[in-house]
């Protein structure tokens, strides 16, 4: 018989804080002396709501997924009617129409000639995908001595050991390098180095099988921004190299950089896309990786050895494709990218005052919804202690507001008021110091 644990009323009424700190382990979360988690009990457009009354403007989007903000209506009604018909089927021998309409759709909006749509559960593993994809492309096409990758310094690409290779050697990997496939590493391109990135790309091209690329933004290395004209430049070399170009859109994706898709701004666009975070809007887990004809058609073959052996549970599962479905119906809606371009003129015009605010900052950025800036206060790094400060100051101020180390960013949902945007300007300019 199994072991029951007993009913205590007496647990049932502690608070959540006291029930969460004597059984969860929180992610990137120092463990000794951590802070008490803040339990939010309700969340309502840009607002989360604890269990003490208080509440706080989610100025990033809870890890940038909620593109529509908190407990959105017509998302969570979409899920209830789809609850009701189907919550989860095996995706190897079934599909189901959600999976099918999202493909359908994504497909169509998507910036590349993409013909082919692959389910899982999340960024990191969707450039997980990704890169086993190419990889096993030249493999299945006889050529197994191109299994490099080329990606850039300071990027960040998951969690898995995959996407922890092609990431940055950093903190986040420190513990598995010795485990993490070798790989070569270039700067973000600039006018000074690009000549010579073009040479090393086409240096290592016979022996490589992908580029990887977080297009415009580098997110979790600190919101680092780099020209498209020159990202462009790199693309070139590498189609010409013949180097199948994977783009990262886990968090640029639908709208972050005030087009659909970061890879719009470029010419060359990618032969591999991935794709998560704000796919569902922040409601479900979901992750894609679309492909070209070309990659898909290496694996068509009467060979069964050249199947791309790689599923999960929950692929595909039909509550996140539909939670997808809804908020890509919301995202095409005139309102919203009127928001969006709303959001990305607030930025540029608050930039310029921060720039001539005489607070100790650098770097001051702005692309689309996303705005950053570096704290000039010790070394350029996820641990930098001011991090913490700022965070506990915003929520004393009712923003929720988590920097990267000393890279204070906002990526707000679209749905924020301008009273709320302006809230967020105005502790950014002051609401820090001390």
């Amino acid at each position: 018989m199994s072991k029951q644990l007993p009913f205590t009323p007496y647990i049932c009424r502690m608070s959540i804080v006291l029930r969460d700190k004597a059984c969860i382990w929180h992610p990137f979360t120092r463990q000794k002396n951590m802070a008490d988690p803040i339990a939010i009990i309700k969340g309502k457009g840009t607002l989360l709501f604890d269990e003490n009354g208080n509440k706080y403007i989610d100025a990033i989007s809870s890890w940038w997924v909620n593109l529509h903000g908190h407990a959105h209506p017509y998302i969570a009604e979409k899920l209830y009617q789809q609850a009701l018909e189907l919550e989860q089927v095996i995706f190897a021998g079934f599909t189901h129409r959600p999976a099918v309409e999202l493909a359908e759709r994504l497909l169509t909006i998507l910036p590349g000639s993409f013909s082919r749509i692959f389910y899982s559960d999340n960024g990191s593993t969707a450039t997980e995908v990704a890169l086993k994809m190419a990889i096993q492309y030249w493999w299945n096409n006889n050529q197994k001595q191109r299994n490099k990758i080329i990606a850039f310094n300071n990027s960040y690409h998951g969690d898995t050991f995959g996407a922890m290779s092609v990431s940055d050697r950093s903190v986040f990997t420190l513990a598995f390098h010795e485990l993490l496939f070798d790989v070569v590493f270039l700067d973000t391109p600039t006018p000074d180095n690009i000549s010579e990135l073009k040479a090393i790309m086409q240096q290592h091209a016979s022996q490589t099988a992908a580029f990887i690329y977080e297009p415009l933004v580098q997110g979790a290395g600190g919101m680092n921004m780099y020209d498209p004209y020159l990202l462009n430049e790199l693309l070139n070399t590498a189609k010409l190299n013949d180097i199948i170009c994977i783009a990262d859109e886990v968090m640029t994706g639908f709208g972050r950089t005030g087009k659909f898709f970061a890879s719009e701004y470029m010419h060359k666009k990618p032969d591999i896309i991935c794709l998560s975070k704000g796919l569902t809007g922040g409601t479900m887990a979901l992750g894609v990786t679309a492909c070209t004809d070309r990659i898909y058609q290496a694996y068509v073959d009467d060979d069964a050895m050249k199947t791309f052996f790689h599923g999960h549970s929950f692929t595909a599962n039909p509550l996140a494709c539909t939670a997808a479905l809804a908020s890509l119906d919301l995202l095409q809606k005139e309102d919203c990218l009127v928001q969006i371009e709303n959001i990305c003129a607030e930025n540029i015009g608050f930039t310029e005052q921060l720039q001539k605010s005489g607070l100790p900052i650098k770097e001051v950025r702005a692309l689309g919804t996303i705005l950053a800036f570096e704290i000039d206060q010790g070394k350029k790094e996820y641990l930098n202690q001011v991090s913490t400060v700022i965070t506990k100051k915003a929520l004393a101020a009712g923003l929720y507001i988590r920097p990267l180390g000393n890279t204070v960013y906002i990526m707000p949902p679209y749905c924020i008021t301008k009273e709320e945007l302006q809230k967020i300007y105005s502790f950014l300019l002051s609401g820090w110091e001390g």
